[in-house]
């Protein structure tokens, strides 16, 4: 085969002509990936060109009818799979079953039609010819070939190792299930992320904010590292006993610890929020999931772009090492500015303009404008999952309070209906795909040591870092909690979607492989256990999430007038907020009132001119400041009237009358430390607060 020079495909693409008697030669699948489809081929009788020419539009058109009915039937058994699944997860509610989760109910209904598709269904499609491209030394993404004057396109879908040419799967209906791997991040994950960013109890996400980062981000660095060495060790191994048939480098190794490192413990959530266990646990758990996922994509986008000068491409490299640690920091600031950014704009919208009298057009726009900073990031060369999810916690906490009642429901419920429909989707889809993937590549070896390097790595991450949080906490990480985070690390959707992006490797279809076992075995075995695991644990259920822990003997104060017990307690709660302190007072006397409808007259901070200019006129239009309507970072009405009612409780468990208020009567303000949390936690700044002679109890713990 040669290149025509007649024609000019331009970069990317090549015109090829076929001579009659070329010979098939089983080389050009390394460039078009599951081979050429050439269908009818034309007639070489001059005579017979028109009625040749016919029979193939026909032909043609039969073909796209039938793959239209098998695009069709592929959509259709997914949302059958979809349907059964929440028809079982109604069985298992009304009957209290919690052994297994809905997203195991889902892998479950997957492997079985996954089994009826790859052995129930014949083959549909004839054998794909092979043609020879030795001439070229490199894949071209698109193809022009010229079959006997008539030209036809066809387009890269991936290399396909020599060994396996003979088993391309012929049948269409596999090759119709099995998705682009763009249509997991860019359609599945956004509404995933978007929603755990946007329905954040950040009350409690922030008042643990310390021990969040550190988990989510040095340990997940930590975890990635110790299971990449171990895994390289593995592989080491399985060149030893011949079970390595390809090239595994050692930052192959380092990507898997980073995908494998992105921790999902949808099943011990969903279990912790039906039980309500305890609040901190809860956030501690939720919190470095959240920021974990978006830790890993970076981390492993960094290890990618790791790219030593020299010959060898995969030996350590200093400079290369700092600039994947400059392109990690580039990567996270950058995506966070975006989505924090596009979350102000949205909120600038909202405020400055009427949308909110029409309240489908506001929740459309609400809707547009969270999506589109995933694909925003994504062209700009960011990542979109750390993006959309500052995005969502900035849409909470600023644009939420903008939106009409209508569209502050319907965002919640839409943004919820969307994260379980895709989250659902996406565990049916691994279920599917361990028997319709044609590139699994199964290692025992390999996967036994994987099990063990995520247990150790888990262990290092976990118990070590907990130790150092405790030294600066006051309320400490109970080693029942320790063990409950320990137990909770389960892996599913974006490690199966970091892993299935790219297959085209033999490492990186060994990687696919042995992340979709790990997936099955933490969601079905570990998610299984969680309420045995909380009974042996005694970790404490039916606890209110919107409500403090119980008072211990040296963690509650009842406060008397601006008087505090211990004024070692109030330096150590001073020394360790502070910079809380000045965010939130920030946040509350200029962030709330220029993006949000709420919060203290911008008069009173700014120049007159710029305060008129970024008042909204729903502002005057009120005669009284419009309340703070985000209620999961403030304490609501209901709240202050559980636990500041006219009944309360000490740590002894006496009655108590005290008054405890906060002034600013007199041009001079007194306020003692625990009153510095309490304001923290309602997120009121310098505003006037008074608990009408109510005795305030609240907790004196320190968490970091």
């Amino acid at each position: 085969m040669e290149p025509s020079d007649a024609a000019h495909p331009g970069p990317g693409r090549a015109v090829w002509t076929l001579a009659p008697r070329l010979l098939l030669l089983p080389l050009l699948p390394v460039l078009l990936g599951r081979g050429l489809r050439l269908g009818a081929a034309a007639s070489s009788s001059g005579a017979a060109a028109e009625d040749s020419s016919a029979m193939e539009e026909l032909a043609t058109e039969k073909e796209a009818e039938e793959s239209h009915r098998q695009d069709s039937v592929s959509l259709l058994t997914f949302i059958l799979l979809l349907t059964l699944t929440i028809l079982t997860i109604w069985l298992f509610k009304h009957r209290r079953v919690r052994f297994l989760h809905e997203t195991g109910l889902a892998m479950i209904y997957g492997l079985i039609v996954g089994v009826i598709l790859r052995y129930g269904t014949p083959a549909t499609s004839g054998h794909d010819k092979s043609l020879s491209c030795t001439q070229e030394d490199r894949a071209f993404s698109t193809l022009l070939v010229n079959v006997s004057g008539k030209f036809f396109e066809y387009t890269l879908k991936g290399e396909i190792s020599p060994g396996k040419i003979n088993n391309v799967e012929q049948n269409d209906m596999l090759r119709k299930v099995t998705f682009d791997p763009e249509v997991f991040f860019n359609i599945l994950l956004p509404p995933i992320i978007f929603h755990a960013g946007y329905s954040l109890k950040k009350r409690h996400f922030f008042r643990n904010l310390g021990s969040i980062l550190a988990y989510a981000f040095f340990g997940t660095a930590v975890s990635c590292f110790i299971i990449g060495n171990l895994m390289y060790g593995v592989v080491k191994l399985m060149k030893i006993v011949g079970q390595l048939t390809d090239k595994f480098y050692y930052t192959d190794c380092l990507f898997f610890g980073a995908i494998i490192s992105a921790t999902d413990p949808v099943t011990v959530l969903a279990i912790f929020n039906e039980l309500h266990a305890d609040v901190d646990l809860y956030a501690l758990l939720f919190g470095e999931s959240v920021l974990n996922d978006a830790v890993a994509i970076v981390l492993s986008s960094s290890i990618v772009a790791y790219q030593p000068a020299g010959l060898n491409t995969h030996a350590f490299d200093a400079a290369a090492f700092f600039k994947s640690v400059g392109i990690f920091l580039g990567i996270f600031s950058g995506s966070f500015t975006m989505g924090a950014v596009t979350g102000v704009v949205t909120a600038l919208v909202t405020k400055f303009t009427k949308l909110h009298c029409f309240p489908l057009l506001e929740t459309a726009l609400f809707f547009l404008m969270s999506w589109s900073t995933f694909l925003l990031a994504e062209a700009c060369g960011f990542t979109g999952v750390v993006a959309v999810l500052f995005c969502g916690i900035t849409q909470a906490h600023y644009t939420y309070n903008n939106l009409s009642v209508e569209s502050r429901s319907r965002s919640k419920q839409l943004f919820e209906v969307l994260h379980f429909l895709a989250e659902n989707f996406i565990f049916s889809y691994m279920g599917l795909a361990l028997f319709t993937f044609q590139k699994h590549v199964f290692s025992p070896i390999f996967i036994i040591g994987a099990f063990v390097a995520i247990f150790l790595g888990r262990a290092a991450h976990i118990y070590p870092l907990s130790f150092f949080l405790n030294l600066g906490r006051r309320h400490k990480i109970g080693w029942n909690f320790q063990h409950m985070m320990m137990f909770s690390g389960l892996r599913g959707a974006m490690a199966f979607a970091l892993a299935i992006r790219d297959t085209t490797s033999y490492a990186r279809q060994m990687m696919f492989t042995t992340t979709l076992l790990i997936v099955f075995f933490t969601v079905w075995v570990i998610g299984g256990g969680t309420t045995p695991m909380l009974s042996w644990l005694n970790i404490r259920v039916g606890v209110d999430p919107d409500q403090d822990p119980p008072p211990n003997n040296d963690s509650f104060q009842v406060l008397q007038g601006d008087g505090l017990d211990s004024a070692g307690g109030s330096r150590t709660k001073q020394e360790s907020a502070w910079i809380f302190r000045l965010w939130y007072s920030f946040d509350h006397n200029y962030l709330k009132p220029i993006l949000t409808h709420s919060g203290p007259p911008l008069s009173t901070t700014l120049p007159a001119w710029l305060a008129r200019c970024l008042t909204s006129p729903q502002v005057y239009d009120n005669q009284e400041p419009l309340r703070e309507d985000d209620s999961d970072f403030i304490l609501t009405e209901g709240d202050l009237t559980l636990t500041y009612g006219d009944s309360t409780v000490t740590a002894n468990g006496s009655s108590s009358s005290y008054t405890a208020s906060t002034s600013l009567e007199g041009g001079r303000r007194t306020k003692s430390s625990s009153e510095e949390v309490f304001e923290r936690d309602l997120g009121m700044g310098d505003h006037k607060v008074s608990s009408r002679g109510t005795p305030l109890v609240f907790p004196l713990q320190e968490n970091a």
